[in-house]
């Protein structure tokens, strides 16, 4: 079992991606979207994804559908929805994803989006087989 405070992690984190945990059908994820930032257009065909949002303000960019986002919202994104979500703020969108089944490698940590898109373009962050 691993417990942790959530939102602190989240908070104390300033890595664009870090995967927290990772079980057989889930993996929660806290990512940390700088100002003028933003996740990057994409598609999961197999996975639904949860995003909480722990503080900043964004855009949720869902399937041609734009809504703001700030902290205490949540999001849901189902596979096969083309979507982004862009910091619109002066401050770190932060926030924490659960996907289903896991998208990334287990303990992955990318400091810059630029990182995460390398790792995902080299086939190393694969999430478990």
């Amino acid at each position: 079992m691993k417990h942790l405070r959530i939102a602190t992690a989240a908070e104390q984190s300033a890595d664009f991606r870090r995967v927290l945990w990772t079980g057989e059908h889930t993996q929660i994820v806290s990512m940390t979207i700088p100002p003028g930032g933003e996740i990057g257009e994409e598609t999961h065909p197999d996975n639904d994804q949860i995003l909480i949002f722990l503080s900043g303000v964004g855009e949720a960019r869902i399937d041609g559908e734009v809504e703001p986002v700030t902290d205490g919202d949540l999001v849901c994104v189902p596979a096969g929805a083309l979507h982004n979500f862009v910091n619109t703020g002066p401050n770190p969108l932060v926030l924490f994803t659960v996907y289903g089944p896991p998208d990334h490698a287990p303990d992955a940590v990318h400091h810059t989006k630029e990182e995460a898109d390398a790792a995902e373009e080299s086939g190393e962050d694969e999430p478990p087989a």
